[in-house]
């Protein structure tokens, strides 16, 4: 079939992978930023620490919005693809997220 569409697209599972995907990266999201937390505030906490656990907060907070646009999105019979702002600013949330979090675990 050179260049004939056979019928409409059958997504097939591929939504539910995904979603199931962003779940995954969310409740990771969730455990660094927990452990991160933990680790600042155990032994008290320094202005600096402060600051970075709140800038971790932040970060977590703006992935879960993320997150979940792009899970009730995928819910839709039809799911948008990925818009590539969005899948920049989920991925560098994410990584600085990691990045924050590790910060407080070494300092």
């Amino acid at each position: 079939m050179s260049g004939a569409r056979a019928g409409p697209r059958d997504p097939g599972l591929q939504p539910e992978r995904t979603r199931l995907a962003w779940r995954r990266t969310t409740l990771a999201c969730t455990v660094a930023t927990a452990l991160g937390v933990r680790a600042a505030l155990h032994d008290g906490a320094s202005a600096a620490d402060a600051v970075t656990c709140g800038l971790c907060l932040l970060l977590w907070l703006c992935f879960l919005a993320v997150a979940h646009r792009r899970m009730t999105a995928l819910s839709t019979a039809r799911p948008r693809p990925l818009g590539p702002c969005v899948a920049v600013a989920a991925a560098l949330g994410a990584t600085f997220l990691a990045v924050c979090a590790m910060g407080m675990l070494f300092t």
